[in-house]
């Protein structure tokens, strides 16, 4: 949640967490001394001022204060004015006084009057959120002081606030008036500030608890997961602390969730700064961007609690989720005039009370128990006893240690198609007796409950910003906290605090519950739209030592920050390192390239080194790693050459022993040596390597090309005089340059072009069988090495299909890699369609054209040298010639069962509704003794706005994600029609409000004068609906948005009533709405845009 200085932000409540009671926590707390302020000094209760040089004491971080400016020889008041610092919240707050002068108006002057913010400060970062009362002070009558209030996030570009125009000069200075007393004026602010962001504010020095990162839109996780952190029941339970003690010793440390809240709870714990969550968001399976995406934190609570409850199972720990959090309701219905009474027990995490038109949360528990009356044409169904009066409502018959309840603050608002936020004012306490809506209370066991912690969203149904105030302790005591042992002064402060992510600060209790209640006051507490949203309450438990931690999982977690440090500091001594990878001649065997080993799969044994050791200290140090004496290897270094290849060149140890690593290796980082040993057979022995003429000799590699198996087999190595003469076919091989030897009989620098060390060498049996072979020369082979590509060929709709590779030329054609393609999968080459692969993400791109005349080279040309190239596919029911003719249309069908199923058809792009339909047949199964003519319907919310005509053009139809189209079979009866006196109007389901239909929408035949008994008949045959289950069904004709429900014995068709109004042809016609109960699964209030919370692991 980003928030910009300056833009304010509205916000709400959303959750209370209770508990409880404990006796002995109704105390009333007692009131916090107000200390006299003398010209913008706090005076102490010990007669000590609160001057400049005290302000670094621990004072400073309160969130309140009242200061005072006396401004003398204020008739002669000229310029601004300012007044010594106050701190709060650890910031300087200055009261600034000026006159204010208006040109065109020379007689009319009057006072400014403005509270100032850290204004000296040159940080650009920090915001400070604060309310505060300015008041200039009527010596004579206090009660005649003139005040006004304001509310203000301050920052850098907007230190200060206030009005220009005050109070007029000439009040101010009529000594009448009582403003002015011997030329000077009193000036008094009362400010009352959040915990400031941007700036060094240390949350666990001034309150003992730290907060949690904000990964970008992560305030709701953190709000709940500083909620359940304070939850001691959920650390421990029965003395033993649960989430500790969930088994994570074999867990995957980025995957396992448990591991990941105990890390978290941990650093909770012992951290001195905010804590990070994001190892804890990608153990929950979260891509970076879900967490720039906020959810609701009552969902998530759930999830999560869901999500840990499943991991408890078969522990130590198996059942404190439920033990913790579920309660018990019955939910029941009682006949009035017969002995009859249903019931149901159900369990429940937590209760979401309604607060619309309450005043506070027992008007809301009330509402919540409130009877049902089932009477009239909702009667209830007792079986054999039929259709009975009745009263149907729920009784609480437990409540769980800790109650979860949620505000219902959103509600669905027809008028805008949207849900809302109800910002309404609505109270709730700090104790919370329940014994009323309890069906059997204990008087020895009250459910007397304490709250606990209530969590607070500002802003409003798009989106907005969490907090959450918790009371750590569960007391609600007021506690003083001493900061000079030797003159025991201090502040009162309530034992609650405010966690806004990263940022935790003390708060009173006031701030936490009645500023919260919400509403549209002028109340200087009140914020609009900021109100509560869930709360919650939890029993008083011992706090949390060490000692409850499992000492394995305290050794684990300790282990992960020692690591973590040694990255850390890995990372900061990273520039005085190199890394120095060793390759050896095992690593050459089996490479099939032009090179020596292929750079991308090669392991490499590698040593990081100090850039300033010298080479003497690197040789003996990796003499002593690989178990070889010094005369028994040789440091040969990869040198890349001008044709693209790597080979090992010369490093004259005797001259370069002295020189640093970082100069012999010219910068290169990492460096890349070839290891030259002795034979470790021969090893043994203790044989040495020869010696080496770096003027005179010349080291080769050896490679034999097998014709018949088309490969290359490694020989070895060999020092050699270039003076030496060649005596058997040989090849030199440089990438798509490789040319044979002719003359054998010259010595090797003439036959072979710039020889130098590390040059390969491949010859061949001359056999006249060779001939015969598809790649009968050495030259063959790297020719057509020089043009191959492996390729990954991956199905388009499968998701995140890791495909299977193929080895291909660039110099194939389309129909060469379908065909290559095509025999991998056993199928047609013409009924495959491929697809570019997106240059931006790993995709899918644009389809390619059978037709295409590029080669395998030019689709391949936007990818990097040692990216993996990557191609998509789809399988087809038709040859791609005729597919690629067509379109895709989805759609949904309606079968003979009355039951939608998604399809994809392909008709002609250029073609029209007609062809569309005829596709359709080909693809569905159609009834019986049917029409066998189908007809194509628009459908928005549940809700026919249409028929489309069947010459209407496909390319007039396009795709939204608010609107579906529907293909179904026309009945029989719905064929033919009598324009005069029959007609097709279209039907929906809806429950009380037209606007939140659901189900499948049809169309239904009616006749003119017909008896609307027979159109009901006719729609419970169709819908195949229970004659008792009709009962409950009303009728409505739907105009415009209102409904009118019909006199079903009285009512007959009249085809009138459902053609559109004269002057009303934009609007939808009518449409015949059937009112009853959704008994389908709820939509969320979430649009189809926003996911959903999910735990992948």
């Amino acid at each position: 949640m980003l928030i910009y200085p300056g833009t304010p932000y509205p916000c709400s409540l959303i959750m209370l967490f209770l508990s409880p009671c404990v006796a002995g926590d109704t105390d009333d707390p007692p009131r916090i001394p107000a200390n006299p302020v003398i010209n913008g000094n706090v005076a102490m209760a010990d007669g000590h001022n609160n001057t400049e040089e005290d302000m670094e004491d621990d004072t400073s971080w309160r969130s309140e204060a009242t200061f005072r400016f006396v401004v003398e020889r204020f008739s002669r008041l000229s310029e601004s004015v300012l007044s010594p610092s106050c701190f709060v919240r650890n910031l300087p707050w200055k009261i600034m006084v000026m006159p204010r002068f208006y040109p065109d108006r020379p007689h009319q002057k009057s006072v400014g009057f403005f509270l100032q913010c850290n204004a000296e400060s040159d940080s650009t970062s920090w915001s400070c959120h604060a309310q505060a009362m300015l008041k200039i002070i009527n010596h004579k009558d206090d009660e005649k002081s003139f005040s006004r209030r304001i509310s203000h996030l301050f920052f850098h570009k907007e230190n200060d606030w206030g009005f220009s125009n005050f109070m007029s000069w000439s009040d101010v200075t009529d000594p009448e008036r009582g403003f002015i007393d011997d030329d000077k004026v009193t000036f008094e602010v009362y400010v009352q500030a959040d915990a400031p962001h941007g700036v060094a504010w240390d949350s666990k020095k001034h309150t003992g608890y730290v907060g949690l990162k904000n990964q970008g839109a992560t305030c709701y996780m953190n709000s709940l997961l500083q909620t359940l952190f304070f939850t001691n029941q959920l650390r421990r339970v029965r003395f033993c602390p649960a989430v500790y003690m969930m088994p994570t010793e074999g867990d995957d440390s980025s995957k396992s969730v448990p591991l990941a809240l105990q890390r978290v709870f941990y650093e909770l714990q012992h951290s001195d700064k905010p804590v990070g969550t994001k190892k804890l968001t990608k153990s929950f399976g979260w891509e970076t961007l879900d967490s720039f995406m906020q959810h609701d934190v009552q969902e998530l609570c759930r999830v999560l609690l869901d999500n840990v409850e499943n991991k408890m199972k078969g522990t130590c720990v198996e059942g404190t989720i439920p033990k913790l959090f579920r309660g018990k309701m019955v939910s029941y219905i009682q006949c009035k005039h017969v002995d009859y009474r249903s019931e149901r027990i159900e369990d429940y995490y937590d209760i979401q009370l309604s607060i619309k038109g309450k005043k506070n949360i027992f008007e809301s528990f009330k509402d919540y128990v409130a009877t049902e009356q089932l009477d009239g044409d909702n009667k209830y169904d007792a079986g054999e006893h039929g259709l009975q009066e009745a009263e149907k409502g729920v009784k609480f018959l437990t409540f769980p240690p800790i109650l979860h309840l949620q505000l219902m603050r959103f509600m669905y608002d027809p008028q805008t198609d949207q849900n809302i936020k109800i910002n309404d004012r609505f109270e709730f306490p700090d104790q919370l007796p329940l014994d009323e809506f309890l069906q059997k209370p204990d008087s020895k066991d009250p459910a007397n409950y304490i709250l606990h912690a209530v969590l607070v969203h500002s802003g409003d149904n798009h989106g907005g910003h969490y907090v959450v105030y918790l009371n750590p302790k569960g007391d609600g005591k007021v506690t003083q906290v001493r900061y000079d042992m030797h003159t025991s002064v201090g502040c009162y402060f309530n034992s609650w605090c405010k966690f806004d992510d990263d940022v935790v600060s003390r708060c009173t209790k006031e701030e936490a519950i009645e500023h919260n209640y919400g509403g549209h006051d002028d109340d200087l507490s009140v914020r609009h739209c900021t109100n509560a949203y869930m709360l919650g309450s939890s029993q008083l438990m011992n706090p949390m030592t060490d000692v409850d931690i499992p000492q394995q999982l305290v050794e684990r977690l300790q282990e992960e920050k020692r690591v973590e440090a040694q990255k850390r500091k890995e990372r900061q001594e990273a520039h005085l390192y190199m890394q120095v990878q060793m390759v050896t001649e095992d690593q050459f065997c089996g490479h099939q390239g032009n090179d020596m080993y292929d750079e991308e799969k090669v392991k490499y044994t590698v040593f990081k080194v100090l850039k300033s050791s010298t080479l003497q200290e690197f040789v003996q140090n990796l003499s002593q790693t690989m178990g070889f004496p010094q005369d028994q290897m040789r440091l040969w270094p990869m040198q890349a050459r001008s044709n693209g290849t790597k080979r090992p060149a010369m490093l004259d140890y005797e001259a370069d022993c002295n020189k640093s690593m970082i100069d012999l290796s010219d910068n290169e980082n990492p460096w890349t040596i070839f290891l030259e040993t002795v034979d470790p057979e021969m090893a043994a022995s203790g044989a040495t390597l020869p010696k080496f003429d770096k003027d005179h000799d010349v080291m080769l590699f050896l490679k034999m090309y097998d014709p018949k198996t088309r490969s290359l087999n490694y020989c070895g190595h060999i020092y050699t005089p270039i003076s030496c003469k060649i005596t058997d076919k040989l090849t030199e091989v440089k990438p798509n340059l490789t040319e044979r030897i002719q003359d054998y009989d010259v010595s090797l620098d003439k036959a072979l072009d710039e020889l130098m060390d590390g040059d390969i060498i491949v010859f061949q049996k001359d056999d006249p069988e060779n001939d015969s072979s598809e790649l009968p020369t050495a030259k063959d082979y790297f020719r057509d090495l020089y043009h191959r590509v492996d390729v990954i060929f991956c199905d388009k709709t499968i998701h995140n299909d890791p495909g299977f590779v193929v080895t291909l030329s660039n110099r194939m054609n389309y129909f060469q890699v379908a065909k290559t393609v095509a025999q991998r999968l056993n199928t047609d080459p013409m009924l495959l369609q491929f697809f570019k692969s997106q240059g931006y993400r790993d995709g899918p791109g644009n389809p390619l054209r059978h037709n295409y005349e590029g080669t395998l080279r030019d689709l391949l040309q936007f990818f990097k040298p040692r990216q993996p190239k990557k191609l998509y596919y789809q399988q087809l029911k038709m040859k791609i010639t005729d597919f690629e003719n067509r379109r895709s249309f989805k759609s949904i069908w309606l079968n003979s069962q009355f039951r939608e199923e998604e399809i994809t058809l392909y008709p002609d792009k250029h073609g029209c509704v007609r062809d569309l339909l005829e596709e359709c047949k080909k693809a569905v199964e159609l009834s019986e003794n049917g029409s066998e003519k189908l007809r194509l319907l628009e459908i928005v919310s549940y809700k026919i706005i249409g028929v489309h005509q069947e010459d209407e053009l496909l390319e007039c139809l396009s795709p939204a994600a608010s609107r579906t189209f529907r293909i179904e079979e026309i009945p029989l009866d719905q064929v033919d029609l009598d324009k005069d006196t029959e007609m097709l109007i279209p039907v929906a389901h809806f429950h009380k409000e037209v606007f939140g239909t659901f189900g499948i929408p049809f169309l239904l035949k009616i006749r003119q004068g017909e008896s609307f008994r027979e159109v009901m008949r006719r729609i419970q045959t169709m819908l195949d609906i229970q004659e008792k289950e009709f009962e409950k069904f009303k009728f409505a004709i739907v105009m415009m948005g209102r409904h009118q429900y019909i006199n079903e014995d009285e009512y007959e068709v009249n085809l009138k009533d459902f053609e559109p109004q004269p002057g009303n042809m934009s609007h939808p016609r009518p449409w015949l709405g059937l009112d009853h109960f959704n008994k389908a699964p709820k939509r969320g209030r979430y649009t189809y845009l926003e996911k959903a919370i999910k735990i992948h692991n």
